[in-house]
Order: C-alpha cells, then structure tokens, then sequence
C-alpha cells in the first residue's frame, strides 16, 4: 500500500520477534464468544467507518502495516463497502483474525486485521496489514472470486490438528525462504492465494507441488511473527516482516509488512493467503498484470 494520504498519528510501538517456541505474546485464555463478538463488532465498525464502535480498551494500540496510528485517521475510520470476511478466533491468546476484502468498493483493499483482546472483550491491541493498489500482487476482485470459494470450515473434533502442529506446519513454510533445504509439510491438492494470483488451478508442472514457493535470490530470515490460532478451523494466521520483497527498502531492512493465513488439514497444508504492502509500486519489482507465466509461482525472483 503506498502510505499516501493515511493521515495518521505516529506513536511509540514494538512488535513480539519470532522464536518463541509456540505463539503466545497475547493475554491470557477468554472465550470463543468474546472473540466473535469482537470480530463482528470490527467488521461494524469498518463498515460504518466508525472506530468507537470497536471495544478498545485504555491506552489501547492501533497500528497499520507496522507504524503505531491513531484509529480516527486510519482506514478504520473510512466506510468501507465489505464483500466478504473470513474470521479466526484464538481462545488461548485471547486473540481474533479477520480477512476482510473490500473489492466493490471506490478504493479497493485487502485488509488482515490481527486483535489482541482482554479477558472482559475488550481490544488491548490491533494491527493491520492494508494493501490497496500498487501492492504486491494487488488484486481485490480475483482475490475476493478465490477466496470466498474455499472451505474454512470447522473440522470435526476428532480430525483436528493441535495447535502446535499447525504452527509448526506455518512455520516451516516460513522458515523454508531461510533455508530452502528444509520440507514443508504441503497436502495436495494445495492452492496459494497471493493478491491476484491462485496458484494449483492448471498446475503446468506435475512434479512441483502449487503451494512450493521455490528458492528466493538470497536466504531471507522472516521475523516479528505474530499469531492467531485456530485449531477449530485448522487455522493460523501470521502477522510479520516479509525481507528482501520491497526494493524499495534498504539492504538489512527487517521487511515491508505481510501477513500470511494457512489452512491445516492432517498436518499439511490446504490454502495458503498472503497479503503483502510496499513502500514502492509493485514493491519495484515490476510483475506485470495477469496470471504467472507457466510455471510461475509468484515472489521467488520477484515474479
């Protein structure tokens, strides 16, 4: 999303870094209720375009795609023409995560918004990842036509992952643009949605999995993960710092803003999202409008 025009205030804020042997930089356990309630409320209020229709609780933070804001001049406060969400609750960290896709709307967004919520439902913490026109693979409408097709359901009791695994699944793709020796635990079949690209519709090469990201120019350490677990659904969603992408960054920047959602199903993975800003159109990268070329795969040497 090119920062244009946000008209937010700029605060003091730090992010949890990745490491951490399982998520846990949210409060303590609350209800699946709580959660919902807080989710649906979001989805008012940015609808409505009415921030104080969101619970927040004192001194609250409220950050979008990395810089610390004030919620009456973010997008929070724009009325949005909302097609579709797609919310994730996590009762053990007492935090919720809502895709939420505004594609019909005058200025289209994808929006992944990650909450951190007090055991009374109230929003300690909110942060976004907002990408609009000139971000990575921006493209509301196909994203909107892909990902309201797919099954989110909740998984019946006995066939769910634990929550561990379905991090540790999420991990290990994130892991594997560090060192691409190590295997991801992808299913087949296996689609990745990545803006306006679905990869696994026509697979032109059979011996390569739709969701493989392939090696990148360089090894990328991926970090300030942040997450929201859903063992309901076989769900996570991850917040955190995509390196290299943006060139429009400098050497040795953590990475321009991403999030990431996967679809867990018997330890491997089913969907895959990601939404991704850039501080320079198209990150600078330079993909051209349309589908990959044959065989393409989407960020791997910026196409």
């Amino acid at each position: 999303m090119n920062k244009k025009g946000l008209g937010v205030t700029i605060k003091a804020c730090t992010f949890a870094v990745a490491g951490l042997a399982f998520a846990g930089n949210a409060q303590a356990d609350c209800s699946r209720e709580t959660l919902q309630k807080v989710a649906d409320a979001y989805i008012s209020a940015q609808k409505a375009g009415k921030p104080a229709q969101l619970p927040f609780a004192a001194g609250a933070a409220y950050v979008e795609n990395d810089k610390a804001a004030d919620a009456a001049g973010g997008v929070l406060s724009r009325a949005l023409t909302v097609d579709f969400t797609r919310s994730l609750h996590d009762t053990t960290q007492c935090a919720t995560f809502t895709e939420l896709v505004a594609a019909t709307h005058a200025h289209p967004y994808v929006i992944h918004t990650r909450m951190e919520v007090t055991q009374d439902g109230k929003v300690s913490k909110m942060e976004s990842v907002v990408a609009d026109q000139g971000d990575w693979l921006f493209g509301a409408t196909q994203y909107l036509n892909y990902t309201k097709e797919e099954n989110w359901d909740q998984i019946p009791a006995d066939r769910r992952d634990s929550r561990q695994v379905i991090q540790a699944v999420a991990d290990a793709y994130l892991d594997n643009w560090g060192n691409p020796d190590l295997p991801v635990p992808h299913g087949f079949p296996c689609n990745r949605l990545e803006g306006r690209i679905y990869t696994g519709l026509n697979n032109p090469n059979p011996e390569r999995n739709p969701c493989d990201m392939g090696a990148f120019p360089q090894r990328l350490n991926v970090t300030n993960r942040r997450y929201v677990i859903d063992e309901t659904a076989g769900a996570v969603a991850i917040l955190h710092n995509f390196p290299w992408l943006d060139a429009g960054l400098p050497e040795g920047h953590p990475g321009t803003p991403a999030s990431q959602m996967f679809r867990v199903e018997g330890g491997k993975t089913r969907y895959i999202h990601e939404n991704t800003v850039c501080t320079t159109p198209d990150c600078g990268r330079g993909r051209p409008p349309g589908p990959p070329p044959a065989g393409g795969q989407g960020a791997p040497g910026g196409g």
